[in-house]
């Protein structure tokens, strides 16, 4: 009876190292990325146009502000 649970147990454990031998023969075979690539931008037209505005607008007011007041000001 303890023969037969050793055989059991040591078929187990041969089977699951040869499960991980193959695995590691695998390493390194994997796709460079799993997301599809594509040529989305990280934020959408709305939010860089916006963003656009306010960078632009916020340095013509300066350029205006600083004009009018008769330079350093």
């Amino acid at each position: 009876m303890m023969c037969l649970l050793m055989t059991t147990s040591r078929r187990l454990a041969d089977r699951k190292t040869a499960k991980f031998q193959k695995n590691i023969t695998k390493r390194g075979g994997v796709p460079e990325t799993t997301v599809k690539k594509g040529n989305d931008y990280p934020v959408g037209p709305i939010v860089l146009g916006f963003f656009v505005f306010v960078v632009i607008g916020s340095s013509l007011f300066q350029i205006i502000r600083t004009a009018t007041s008769g330079g350093l000001a």
